[in-house]
């Protein structure tokens, strides 16, 4: 997938001028959401200001969500921007991913694993 501007309208959540929010077809965890640009922008560090300024709110609309179905007890927000970055699809997407408790060991440090022998402190 290049883009996900195939994606079906019914499968969307949510839209706004700048986004729209669907379940991510490989789930972390029970509830993870994805935010999409309604425009192609490849990562995070294309979105106008505008853009950027609507992520905001837009991820607050994804834990609702989330919260209306789910009861997590922490939450992960993450982009991967770039290649080396692990980022596969080239248009911006935000990982909401709800965590519970006991579904990893030890979750100290959360993102700060995205390269494991650095994640500790």
């Amino acid at each position: 997938m290049k883009d996900f501007l195939s994606i079906p309208a019914a499968k969307i959540l949510y839209r706004n001028d700048h986004f729209f929010i669907i379940e991510d077809g490989f789930p972390v965890s029970p509830g993870h959401l994805l935010i999409i640009s309604n425009i192609i922008r490849t990562d995070y560090f294309s979105l106008t200001d505008e853009e950027k300024h609507g992520l905001i709110d837009t991820i607050e609309i994804s834990k609702s969500l989330i919260l209306d179905k789910y009861k997590p007890d922490g939450f992960n927000i993450g982009m991967n921007c770039g290649d080396a970055a692990g980022q596969t699809v080239f248009h911006f997407h935000c990982h909401v991913i709800p965590r519970y408790r006991g579904d990893m060991k030890h979750p100290r440090g959360g993102i700060r694993y995205c390269i494991p022998k650095n994640g500790s402190y």
